[in-house]
């Protein structure tokens, strides 16, 4: 895995549009980044779930460009990744229209699910209750076709998010041209999002199963063929992320943001300590991202012991609210049959209360395990959260998706705290000993050691999560040794 730095943004949010992406990336102030995840940028891009709700996963929003700037980027020198929507489509989609204008006559015709497709001889409430979904109530939207019949359609997010049978020959069908199409759009690394959910197995949750991890298998052989580079996406108990690890080339690391928390809110850091020791290498280092902080991946599950228990979870979520004046309650909802909410709807500068020190201990741990480092662009600009849009919209993970106009996106990249975090980046991508060989141990109740050695290059983060303070020392073949404990310093790195 190469040593580089991603991003991680809402084309329209950050850069306006694929153009002024281009521009901040290929040689502007953020050609730091090697990379970016691009989120949803298809038709359209503004939908009732910010993009993930494609009427047209093939296409790109003209208002944002078109494939010709996705491989422009490429050709950059940027790698791009892109979703895979594989649960769903929208209700808007050509396919389902067409099925529910033309039902059984229709190519697409046994590539949706429904309930029947799922129970072909019925079901107990009790089969019915067993399904985890991240939202409340029950995953179903009845439709009713042009013929009359109507059908109850499975809708595991929203009731416009059609869920596909993915074992249908058209659903197949169907995602390898969104695969082809990818590929040959520039894009190298395809999220498979929210592929925990995508198979439905009478008598279980139906999330992570045994047939989950066979049908990831699937996908990830097919996206391979189109020479793609394979990211799951889920939330997951954490011996879960291990066992979905090795069948892609990258997970993602949702339990750190979490350990982090607990950590800088106990001044403990046995717990961050023991994860290291054990999470799975290939992985996407994350603060928070689009979808907000996740707290689950860390959690028990059932009668599996998480990282953390369920009181150590709630007072991550109590802190959260104390530090943000209690925005962050009043924006995470909590999921059907859940003691907890999903995740904390809030960034994570306001969920440390906007300490500039704590924030760059958590960025630096972050950039310096195993992996490949993302930044969420909220995260990356000091983004506070944006109660506003919260307001306007009523969808609490908005709070976190503020859209920036060019003059505040210069006065964000200009702020001490994005500078910093800019020179870590560029020190993560660039120094020698960071292609080498990682060790981390725990020094002390509150302190963690995290050393990269390769040669006579080192680079060596020291941190005691209960003052905070963080120091970075790294030090050059030639013997010279430079150090940086403040974020002033840091800073002075961009």
């Amino acid at each position: 895995m190469d040593q580089g730095v991603h991003l991680l943004a809402y084309t329209e949010r950050l850069g306006g549009d694929l153009a002024g992406i281009r521009e901040l990336l290929a040689d502007g102030p953020l050609s730091v980044f090697s990379g970016i995840h691009l989120l949803p940028f298809f038709v359209p891009f503004d939908g009732a779930d910010a993009g993930f709700d494609p009427v047209d996963h093939a296409t790109v929003d003209p208002r944002l460009g078109s494939w010709a700037d996705i491989r422009a980027l490429a050709d950059a020198g940027v790698q791009v990744t892109a979703d895979l929507i594989v649960n769903h489509v929208s209700a808007d989609s050509a396919e389902f229209t067409d099925w529910l204008a033309r039902g059984a006559e229709s190519p697409s015709d046994g590539m949706f699910l429904t309930f029947d497709t799922v129970f072909p001889d019925g079901a107990r409430e009790a089969d019915i209750t067993s399904f985890y979904r991240p939202r409340l109530g029950l995953p179903f939207t009845p439709y009713q076709r042009a013929d009359g019949e109507r059908r109850l359609v499975w809708t595991t997010f929203m009731p416009s998010q059609i869920d596909l049978d993915v074992h249908h020959p058209a659903a197949q069908d169907y995602l390898r041209r969104i695969l082809r199409t990818l590929h040959e759009g520039g894009v190298s690394t395809v999220r498979l999002d929210a592929v925990g959910y995508a198979v439905k197995t009478p008598g279980t949750d139906s999330f992570m199963t045994e047939h989950t991890l066979e049908f990831v298998r699937e996908i990830t052989a097919l996206a391979r063929a189109e020479g793609l580079t394979v990211l799951v996406e889920v939330h997951a108990h954490h011996t879960q992320q291990a066992a979905i690890a090795p069948l892609v080339d990258l997970v993602y690391d949702f339990a750190l943001p979490p350990l982090l928390l607990h950590a800088l809110d106990t001044g403990e850091a046995g717990r961050l300590a023991h994860w290291l020791d054990i999470r799975p290498a290939n992985a996407v280092t994350v603060l928070d991202t689009h979808d907000g902080i996740g707290v689950i991946d860390a959690g028990p599950s059932g009668q599996r012991p998480g990282l953390l228990d369920q009181a150590e979870m709630a007072a991550i979520f109590d802190r959260a609210a104390q530090l943000t004046g209690g925005q962050s309650a009043q924006a995470s909802a909590q999921v059907a049959w859940a003691a907890l909410p999903h995740q904390i709807n809030s960034t994570f500068f306001s969920v440390l209360g906007e300490d500039a020190t704590a924030y760059l201990l958590a960025r630096c741990v972050q950039l310096f395990v195993p992996g490949r480092p993302q930044l969420y662009y909220v995260g990356l600009l000091a983004g506070t959260n944006d109660m506003a849009r919260y307001a306007a919209t009523g969808q609490g993970r908005e709070v976190n998706r503020h859209v920036y106009d060019p003059a505040e996106l210069a006065a964000a990249l200009d702020g001490e705290v994005t500078r910093a975090q800019l020179g870590l980046v560029g020190l993560r991508s660039r120094h020698p000993a960071f292609a080498g060989e990682f060790a981390a141990r725990q020094t002390g109740p509150s302190q963690l050691e995290l050393t990269w050695r390769n040669g006579a290059d080192t680079a060596v983060l020291t941190v005691d999560v209960a003052v905070p303070a963080f120091t970075v020392q790294v030090q050059d073949a030639d013997g010279s040794v430079r150090r940086y404990d403040s974020v002033a310093e840091l800073a002075a790195l961009a």
